[in-house]
């Protein structure tokens, strides 16, 4: 996934949230990865208003949002 185009297909409040979520895509074999600007889990606050994002190449994107909504 590192020279493709990656989009936010989930915001979620923590780590363990967004965790979840990319399992969920994994095992449907979509790729995806968890991003968020907390100085590496040292500052959890810089979170706030932000959250942790779950990015998955474009062209899976809307397979990865019905996934995660739910939709089959």
């Amino acid at each position: 996934m590192d020279n493709e185009k990656l989009v936010a297909v989930g915001t979620y409040t923590n780590k363990i949230d967004a965790d979840l979520a990319q399992g969920a895509l994994e095992a449907a074999d979509i790729d995806a990865t968890v991003t968020a600007d907390d100085a590496g889990g040292q500052q959890p606050s810089l979170l706030m208003g932000k959250g942790v994002r779950v990015l998955v190449r474009a062209e899976d994107a809307e397979r990865a949002k019905e996934i995660l909504s739910g939709a089959s």
